[in-house]
């Protein structure tokens, strides 16, 4: 039988509808890059971490100083997300629901740790979540297994007793490579099914008796 130790929750367009507000950010540099940014550009925007949106910029256009862009979107982002990141439908419940069932819970996001602690700080002010993981915090981030990996670790759990949700297919990939329990509720960029991925509409069909189903069995 399945245990659920934690739930492990992504936070870019997950808990928080920060997924437009990054879209425009990228939309803004790449303007100033001499590029458009349209549809065909989504996979390697949504979900990616700053560094990966940086280098397909630098690809796109032929050039230009990876670092130089990384950090102005850094630094666009912070500022979007310092007037505000609304959360999704459903969060504050489920939080709630966990938090009064005793469920521990963390943040696993592939954002800067600069637009974490902003956001920890604003919209998702007074969550107890038992620690946060930004991508500064592991060697690698999605959709390499680093990240949630390491929150297991730090939980003192195996990965597969913990539910990972994300809405992105990065980090879809980053948390079935873990070996976590996988919820996911897909935003900007459809994910891909497979058979240790759960979907649902949104966080407002979530509870943590589902989430438990979702937990894998101990190997």
């Amino acid at each position: 039988m399945s245990t659920l130790a934690a739930v492990l929750f992504d936070m870019d367009g997950t808990l928080v509808d920060t997924e437009v507000l990054w879209w425009r950010t990228t939309e803004e540099i790449a303007d100033g890059l001499g590029h458009r940014l349209t549809d065909a550009d989504a996979p390697e925007v949504v979900g990616r971490a700053v560094e990966d949106t940086a280098a397909h910029l630098v690809r796109t256009v032929g050039g230009g100083d990876p670092a130089g862009i990384a950090a102005a979107l850094t630094d666009g982002f912070f500022r979007r997300v310092e007037a505000g990141a609304p959360l999704r439908p459903g969060a504050r419940r489920l939080l709630a629901a966990l938090e009064a069932e005793g469920v521990p819970f963390a943040l696993v996001s592939a954002s800067p740790r600069v637009v974490v602690d902003s956001v920890v700080g604003g919209s998702l002010a007074h969550v107890p979540f038992a620690f946060t993981v930004s991508a500064d915090d592991t060697g690698r981030t999605k959709p390499h297994p680093d990240p949630y990996r390491a929150a297991a670790g730090r939980l003192g759990v195996a990965p597969g007793a913990c539910v990972a949700v994300e809405d992105s297919p990065d980090g879809a990939a980053s948390a079935e490579a873990a070996g976590c329990g996988l919820l996911v509720v897909p935003s900007l960029l459809p994910v891909p099914a497979s058979p240790l991925r759960t979907f649902v509409r949104s966080l407002e069909d979530v509870t943590p008796a589902l989430l438990r189903g979702c937990a894998r069995p101990p190997v």
